[in-house]
């Protein structure tokens, strides 16, 4: 390429090196982008955007299955499942291209090959755009790839990880999931609503493990009376791999075994930082965990050299990466009241049929962090647009710091909780307490009610349970 000098380099297009890069442009900064596959990254290209797509044609096949309880008549549902991956990679497509744009727009180079750093102050990069580049600052957003365990290491054939259980030649009649976060319960619900018999392992005591317990109890009880197949403090001591099935050795606590006959095993034990290759040997960065050790403004222990994102640790969470990025980059910039993220404000969100959604410290981190807790809870029953939806299982939490009224966390389970809980975030960030939300008004008839009424429901004021 002709320019090979720039203010600001990004090591990665994902979510967030695409919006750090883009943020840099504003900024008038001279930026550049490398990325060695897809512009958008893991996020948009394998992870968040084409799951949301699979899950969406999910709901819509639960749905025509349900159409006689509102009143409807759909005969024989059925699915095409080369169109069902079709339409989930042609959106990932369509964004990309739209990610592609953006950076074009904003006049970002787009750098096509892999980084490499040879020495603090330039990289080298191996690819269509072959060359040695240097800048004032790096960026580095190479995000995080599937965790391999041993003897659960994904073949594509009958052990799946995340790119082929998006992307399956046939749907499996039964598989198992290993693992219950976000990754493994929206595979595992996508797959048991398309028809799969599904067993889920999980080594901890509850699903979803970073959850509230009250509202992963719940969500476990709304799965498996659904039909899926739950198995916890469980782990796969053993897999047999077949031509065309798996059989799985299941050992419980107790140390009691059992062995599943499936089709398909995928495996969903967590992420980890893409560290390697990346020539951080020669410079001061310290690694540790496949994590990049880093300060609250992302800069490592190299002066000019930064990570944001998954190769930052946790949360693994694409958005915790976009804001990382733009705090990271406007710090460099000089920006005026440029202020760190606090992680107890970052959502999680789970898309899985019930969704689970939340913010905050759990009630069981409140109390070991020293508060004194109300609680407030509401239930969906009580709520006229739940039970309208034909949606009327689920629950929203509150915790608040009875001392203060400061609202400590938020926690749902149930239908659309993923689109609700930034009120929650919203109020956290403005520091806002139990009495201006209860002064808030809430529209009718709405999901949101409910969130208004968990807020009345911790100080005894609840008026519709």
């Amino acid at each position: 390429m002709a320019d090979s000098n720039f203010d600001v380099i990004v090591i990665g297009a994902g979510p967030g090196g695409y919006v750090t890069a883009i943020r840099a442009a504003q900024l008038g900064l001279k930026t550049a982008v490398v990325e060695r596959e897809h512009v958008g990254g893991i996020c948009l290209n394998w992870g968040c955007i084409p799951t949301k797509a699979l899950l969406r044609s999910a709901e819509v096949y639960r749905n025509m299955h349900h159409a006689k309880d509102y009143g409807l008549s759909c005969e024989k549902p059925s699915f095409d499942l080369d169109a069902v991956i079709q339409r989930s990679r042609g959106v990932s497509k369509q964004l990309a291209g739209g990610v592609g744009h953006l950076l074009k727009k904003n006049k970002v180079t787009v750098i096509n090959g892999e980084a490499k750093f040879d020495g603090p102050k330039k990289i080298v990069v191996e690819g269509k755009d072959k060359g040695t580049y240097t800048a004032k600052n790096y960026i580095i957003a190479t995000g995080a790839r599937a965790r391999a365990l041993p003897g659960l290491e994904a073949d594509g054939k009958v052990v799946w990880e995340y790119k082929k259980a998006m992307t399956p030649d046939k749907m499996p009649k039964s598989l198992v999931v290993v693992g219950s976060g976000a990754i493994g319960i929206e595979f595992a619900s996508f797959y048991h609503t398309m028809g799969a018999d599904v067993t889920v392992v999980e080594i901890m005591p509850q699903i979803m493990p970073v959850e509230d317990k009250e509202v992963a109890g719940l969500a476990q009880k709304m799965l498996t009376k659904d039909g899926m197949k739950i198995l916890t403090e469980a782990k796969v001591s053993n897999l047999k791999r077949n031509a065309d099935n798996v059989v799985v050795t299941v050992e419980t606590k107790d140390g009691k075994k059992q062995e599943l006959t499936v089709d398909r095993v995928i495996s969903a034990v967590g992420v980890i930082g893409n560290t390697e290759g990346l020539g951080l040997e020669t410079t001061k960065v310290k690694v540790e965990r496949n994590v990049i050790d880093t300060d609250e403004f992302s800069a490592t222990a190299e002066p000019g050299i930064y990570a944001i994102g998954d190769v930052a640790g946790p949360p693994m969470l694409a958005h915790k990466a976009e804001h990382e990025g733009v705090v990271c980059i406007e710090k460099i910039a000089g920006v005026k009241d440029v202020h760190p993220i606090d992680p107890r404000k970052i959502p999680g969100c789970t898309y899985c049929h019930p969704q689970v959604a939340s913010v905050g410290l759990t009630e069981a981190k409140a109390k070991e962090a020293g508060y004194e807790v109300k609680v407030g809870k509401f239930p969906f029953i009580g709520n006229g647009k739940a039970v309208a939806l034909g949606e009327a299982e689920g629950l929203v939490k509150t915790v608040f710091d009875a001392k203060t009224g400061e609202l400590l966390g938020a926690h749902m389970v149930g239908a659309e909780v993923t689109e609700l809980i930034q009120g929650f975030v919203v109020a956290m960030g403005l520091e806002t307490t139990e009495e201006d939300l209860m002064h808030t008004v809430f529209p009718h008839p709405t999901l949101s009610e409910m969130m208004h009424e968990s807020v009345l429901d911790a100080y005894g004021r609840a008026i519709h349970f």
